[in-house]
């Protein structure tokens, strides 16, 4: 079964750049569309953006367009979620997730990774 993993969280100041990776060890992870969202305490989980299996079209929630651009490499076996021009809003837990047909809404999503933590700070 496809296994996302996250990486690349940390700390970073307002204004500042992080890129987030997802990857996967079963090749079969380029077949499927992926999805970055976030999530704060007492809060309800965020769907922030998305690309297709074969990179295209993208998605951007009104939150992070013109500041993130998610992207994947040619092999189709990892997905970044570039973020700049970050604000402390943006502070979060980042999960990718996989979905095999539709990516609509969060409950399209049924492969997700663990969580890498994002802090920024002012």
């Amino acid at each position: 079964q496809v296994q996302p993993v996250e990486s690349g969280g940390g700390l970073v100041q307002v204004g500042g750049s992080l890129r987030l990776s997802c990857t996967a060890s079963d090749p079969t992870f380029s077949s499927f569309h992926v999805g970055w969202f976030r999530q704060t305490p007492g809060q309800k989980r965020e769907y922030i953006a998305a690309i297709t299996w074969t990179g295209s079209p993208t998605f951007y929630s009104n939150s992070v367009k013109d500041r993130f651009t998610v992207s994947r490499t040619g092999d189709g076996n990892t997905v970044y979620l570039q973020m700049n021009s970050l604000k402390p809003e943006d502070t979060a837990i980042y999960y990718c997730a996989a979905a095999i047909n539709f990516y609509d809404t969060e409950d399209d999503f049924n492969l997700w990774g663990q969580g890498t933590q994002v802090t920024v700070s002012s």
